[in-house]
């Protein structure tokens, strides 16, 4: 899904800003930036933003409010720290002050804020625009299984001061909270794209951290 183009760009960015007419900003296109080329991030980089930003590509005409929920993307991993528990509160607060400085209105501010904070994966998505954005947000879980592997080496590097013995048991149970549920993806489009894969690739893992776990002992 998607091509190699580069998304996270000033064009883009600055587009994003015209349509939402909000005054420019590449002071802090440069910093969102950098914050995801931080050295401790090896999944939740330049590269997921892109990712992020290709998947609503495909389905902007299925959201509300597109603009709002490319903006949330933006900003929904511009904090992150592995073994922070306010990632998004903190990322949020930081789009609801670029908001501010820019002159948004209270209300996007509040919906931007919203989006964001569904990433913390904790509660049902209530709006259209937050369940494409949790959907979106969990479209590597769909990908092919080489892709996801991938996905899963990063996250383990990004918990890398957590003993392996007890990453894998933790992994496995957050693992298999997804694969529990009814459905993974909500929307009607990533549930026929990305469901089945997404079930595939959670089963193996779930079984692969539990080997693990097993040579271990």
């Amino acid at each position: 899904m998607g091509n190699n183009v580069i998304n996270v760009t000033t064009k883009r960015w600055q587009a994003l800003l015209e349509r939402m007419d909000l005054v420019d900003h590449s002071d802090t296109f440069r910093k969102l930036y950098d914050a995801h080329l931080e050295k401790h991030r090896h999944y939740h980089t330049i590269t997921h933003l892109d990712a992020c930003l290709k998947h609503l590509d495909l389905v902007v005409d299925l959201a509300d409010s597109p603009d709002q929920i490319e903006l949330a993307l933006w900003f929904h991993d511009a904090i992150y720290q592995p073994y922070s528990s306010n990632n998004e509160v903190k990322s949020a607060e930081w789009a609801t002050t670029f908001l501010e400085e820019s002159k948004s209105f209270v209300t996007v501010q509040e919906r931007i804020q919203e989006l964001i904070m569904v990433t913390e994966h904790n509660s049902s998505s209530i709006s259209n625009d937050q369940t494409l954005m949790l959907d979106i947000d969990l479209s590597i879980l769909g990908q092919s299984s080489g892709n996801y592997d991938l996905y899963e080496n990063a996250i383990r590097k990004e918990y890398k001061r957590i003993p392996y013995f007890l990453y894998t048991s933790k992994r496995a149970q957050l693992l298999q909270g997804f694969l529990d549920r009814e459905r993974i993806y909500n929307s009607d489009f990533f549930y026929g794209q990305l469901e089945l894969k997404a079930r595939e690739n959670l089963t193996r893992a779930i079984e692969k951290l539990g080997a693990t776990n097993k040579n271990i002992a």
